[in-house]
């Protein structure tokens, strides 16, 4: 048996109290009772809305091999029976464990943070550096103060390739969260107006995203678009920050990593890039200039990784998008189809005009339309209606003559499109998924974009759970 963590080191890492008889070690960490595997460490985290404490007997029943839990819960466990760690604090002992983690490995890491694009880039290095070695990266969106150090707690000692997304809402976030990290190379995708609402300008976006500069280890990296205007403020804030070596990547004529041409297809692209002393032609299996930029970011982060770069560009040829970030279905209608695009999971005005040149690169079939089901960007604060007013005018030169709006703050998009453009306008994501399910024509090409929170994501589940897929040797023309 291969254990992640003995509990002898699990006891040293957190300085827990052992009670009862502790398993040799665990095969994993888990902070879900539901999803527990059997083997596992199950780590009962009070969070926001419930208290892990209260399902460490589910825990138990399905399968964990021992529990870790806060000295203050611990007479509330009544007479439940199981090996536990005791701990003053179970998200600090996570955190401890992760940071024992980070010290006993000797992988290159990793960590990638932005306005926009930090998932896809992350997912995109997991795939450009598997053919090099042992990756480890993180689920999902696992990038804020429990997620992160749940993401080191489960890095195994033997990875080659240590990769960490981080995100945050409020400036002072990411810093608590770099210091665990302490990466080799720093990625910044880009700065945009995400989480507006939250702070005054881009600017102070920049300088709470330049926080991951701050636990660059000695020698490393910093990675930087260099297309983006907030550039000279981040190298500033790397180079005050002690890091070594400040690398540019994008388009710009300065950019080390440098992205020399684009040609986008509907449903991929090919790329030119410098990288190295070596030009590189990248078939791309996502379309999208914007997943094009990231690319390059990543095969420069795969050259200072030391990775294969050969083998990170035949990674990348295969890679497709994630759920809710631009993955693509093709769906049967009336002896037809019709393409969804997923981009439902989140939104900002800088993805959503990505999403639109999405839309507009996209190829109908036969009298299909470019439909854009557009759903509210939140935390916008007092900003938010210009930047949604101001989609109007990227549909417009993508010309998108179809545009079905939900949400209040789109109503200010809904006012600003030209009588031209054909709109509906629903206040509930509910009642347009409703017109779209009766609406949707075969031919059609629709992008689903908006922020998680808006429930857009229940459009896509709607059509998806009304329409089946179409095989896909049948579907293309």
């Amino acid at each position: 048996m291969t254990w992640l963590w003995t509990s002898a080191d699990l006891v040293a890492a957190m300085n827990g109290r052992p009670i009862g008889n502790l398993p040799q070690g665990v095969t994993g960490i888990s902070i879900d009772s539901r999803g527990i595997t059997p083997g596992e460490a199950f780590f009962a985290i009070k969070g926001d809305r419930v208290d892990g404490h209260d399902f460490a007997s589910l825990a138990v029943a399905n399968g964990a091999a021992l529990l870790v839990v806060s000295e203050a819960k611990l007479p509330a466990l009544g007479r439940l029976v199981s090996p536990m760690i005791v701990v003053p604090d179970v998200l600090q002992a996570l955190v401890d464990l992760g940071c024992a983690a980070r010290d006993r490995t000797a992988a290159r890491i990793v960590a990638v943070t932005g306005s926009v694009g930090k998932t896809t880039t992350k997912e995109m290095l997991r795939q450009a550096l598997a053919p090099s070695g042992a990756v480890h990266a993180s689920v999902a969106s696992f990038n804020n103060h429990w997620g992160v150090p749940l993401t080191l707690a489960r890095m195994p000692e033997t990875t080659d390739f240590g990769i960490f997304e981080i995100g945050m809402n409020h400036a002072g976030e990411i810093r608590p969260l770099v210091s665990m990290v302490r990466p080799h190379i720093a990625m910044v995708t880009t700065i945009a107006p995400a989480h507006l609402g939250n702070f005054r300008d881009l600017e102070e976006i920049a300088a709470a995203k330049a926080e991951i500069f701050e636990g660059v280890v000695p020698g490393g990296h910093a990675l930087i678009n260099r297309d983006n205007e907030q550039y000279a403020f981040l190298e500033k804030a790397a180079r005050a920050a002690g890091v070594s070596h400040i690398h540019g990547f994008g388009a710009d004529p300065k950019a080390e990593f440098r992205l020399l041409d684009f040609v986008s297809g509907p449903e991929g692209s090919l790329l030119r890039a410098a990288i190295g002393n070596q030009t590189l032609e990248v078939p791309m299996g996502a379309p999208g200039r914007h997943i094009a930029e990231n690319a390059v970011a990543v095969l420069g982060a795969v050259h200072l990784a030391h990775g294969d770069i050969e083998k990170a560009m035949a990674g990348l040829a295969t890679m497709q998008a994630e759920k809710g970030r631009g993955r693509r279905y093709r769906l049967a209608k009336d002896g037809g189809w019709f393409t969804l695009i997923d981009e439902s999971y989140n939104a900002n005005p800088t993805s959503m005009r990505a999403a639109i040149a999405l839309l507009r690169d996209a190829e109908p079939h036969g009298q299909g339309r470019r439909i854009a089901v557009l759903g509210d960007m939140l935390e916008m604060g007092e900003h938010s209606p210009a930047v949604h007013a101001g989609l109007a005018e990227p549909l417009a030169e993508a010309g998108i003559a179809t545009v079905w709006l939900g949400g209040p703050d789109m109503a200010a998009l809904r006012d600003a499109l030209a009588e031209t453009i054909e709109t509906t306008y629903r206040e509930t994501a509910d009642e347009l998924a409703a017109h779209a399910l009766e609406s949707v024509r075969p031919g059609d090409v629709l992008v689903v974009k908006s922020s998680k929170g808006t429930g857009f994501s229940r459009i896509v589940a709607a059509l998806l759970d009304k329409y089946q897929a179409f095989p896909e040797r049948e579907g293309r023309s």
